[in-house]
């Protein structure tokens, strides 16, 4: 019998997010290409690392203060990584580097992760 394993919903969102980041930032204008584009690029695929990451410690029942630290590390750098691109992208529309409905999206995807994110971290807190 198969075992069919669900993806945690908060990595699905930085999954969407990574996702459009990179479509949109592949048709913006060369001169951003190293600066702005890398930038977005960069943040959304550490999020999404950082997620995972975070996801693959398991906290358990006897679970030690190195393992609830590390995830709560994980958790965090998204976290940080997240107000990073949110920030960024509004650079990136000041800039004309993408349109202001794409910062509208990034700002939409961004947020849900981020409050994904931190219900996440406090809901570790609250079971320990």
């Amino acid at each position: 019998m198969s075992k069919i394993t669900s993806e945690l919903f908060v990595i699905t969102k930085a999954k969407e997010l990574s996702s459009y980041i990179l479509v949109i930032t592949d048709k913006s204008p060369k001169k951003f290409r190293f600066t702005l584009t890398s930038r977005l690029q960069n943040l959304s695929l550490n999020v999404l690392e950082y997620l995972i990451r975070a996801n693959d410690v398991y906290i358990g029942k006897n679970a030690n203060v190195h393992q609830i630290r590390l995830r709560s590390e994980w958790q965090q750098r998204a976290i940080t990584d997240l107000k990073l691109l949110s920030y960024m992208s509004m650079i990136a529309m000041e800039q004309k580097c993408i349109l202001s409905k794409q910062y509208e999206q990034i700002a939409k995807l961004s947020t849900e992760t981020l409050a994904l994110t931190i219900r996440w971290k406090q809901g570790n807190k609250r079971d320990l």
